[in-house]
């Protein structure tokens, strides 16, 4: 099978119809063998009803719902599970994703040899204060910390090899980084291709200003699990063992102070009111805190189980 397309959505009953057509569209005209899969996040409205009238008319089409919206990224985590087709194309169901732009991004992966191709929306029509200067900030934030060249981290329209999805785990709110955790898999060849983007035709976006800081504070996340996820005894050890041992040298030095004076018949005042030896035990404290985070990281790293992050209530035309 050549494509898997992955299609995301939430409440968007009055996009289906036409975003549905133009992708047959597309397929039937490039002769592709293909799957559509539409992951209804908890959707209210009549949108599972409009997506099982597409896969009773056609096999190529599946879906899967959830009992409630458990959000974009473990929609992504349940379709990057059942893709069958060799180049796996996500896109949003809100129309400003062009299907017209699946060739050229299956042209990529399958003659470029790319791992990944992310779509970048040059020209957007959103709104400048509210979407554009933002996305522009938290995009240059990206690059710097993660090391991946991409001008928008955040396009719904992305491509990748069939392998790159069956070996990231995306949770969370992580779907904004999918680059960079493919780059921390191993998959080094992430490209980049302009594509169209539409202004909103119906409907309202489902996200506000707050996921500009909730992808902030993942970006943190993301870092720091990229350098020390695997190790978390490499950051919290080192850091718990070097506090203790900086208190406890502070702590011997007030003690061997406080004994040469007495030896030497010299002034000397009790241990307790010298302020430095509250600050060497609270950095002795601290340090072994620090070690038993680290430590107890290394055991839950070693023991955690691959707990369901959604749950799904309806599927069709899986087998």
């Amino acid at each position: 099978m050549n494509l898997s397309i992955l299609i995301p959505l939430l409440n968007e009953e009055e996009s289906l119809n036409e975003l549905y057509n133009w992708i047959i569209k597309v397929m039937q005209s490039h002769n592709y063998t293909y799957e559509i899969i539409f992951l209804d996040d908890g959707s209210t409205d009549n949108s599972w009803t409009i997506i099982e009238g597409f896969a009773t008319k056609n096999p190529n089409v599946k879906g899967v719902r959830f009992i409630k919206n458990f959000g974009k990224s473990q929609a992504l985590h349940a379709g990057f599970a059942k893709a069958l087709g060799d180049v796996i194309i996500t896109m949003d169901a809100d129309l400003q994703d062009s299907p017209e732009e699946i060739p050229g991004l299956y042209d990529m992966i399958t003659n470029g040899n790319y791992d990944l191709v992310s779509g970048w929306k040059k020209k957007r029509y959103d709104s400048i204060v509210a979407k554009n200067l933002p996305s522009k900030l938290f995009n240059w934030a990206a690059r710097k910390t993660s090391g991946v060249a991409l001008n928008d981290f955040n396009c719904g329209l992305k491509a990748y090899k069939n392998i790159v999805v069956k070996n990231i785990e995306v949770s969370g709110e992580m779907h904004r980084y999918i680059p960079v955790l493919a780059k921390n898999a191993g998959f080094g060849k992430i490209g980049e291709k302009v594509v169209q983007h539409q202004a909103r035709k119906y409907g309202e976006t489902k996200f506000g200003m707050e996921r500009f800081i909730n992808g902030f504070l993942d970006l943190i996340t993301i870092w720091f699990l990229s350098r020390f996820g695997k190790r978390p005894m490499h950051l919290f050890g080192a850091m718990g063992s070097l506090m203790f041992i900086i208190g406890f040298m502070l702590a011997g030095y007030i003690g061997i102070s406080k004994l040469y004076h007495m030896y030497n018949a010299m002034r000397y005042s009790l241990v307790t009111n010298n302020p430095w030896f509250y600050i060497a035990l609270t950095t002795m404290v601290l340090g072994t805190q620090l070690f038993l985070a680290g430590f107890l990281g290394e055991i839950i790293l070693r023991t955690k189980n691959n707990e369901e992050r959604y749950k799904v209530s309806s599927e069709v035309n899986f087998l």
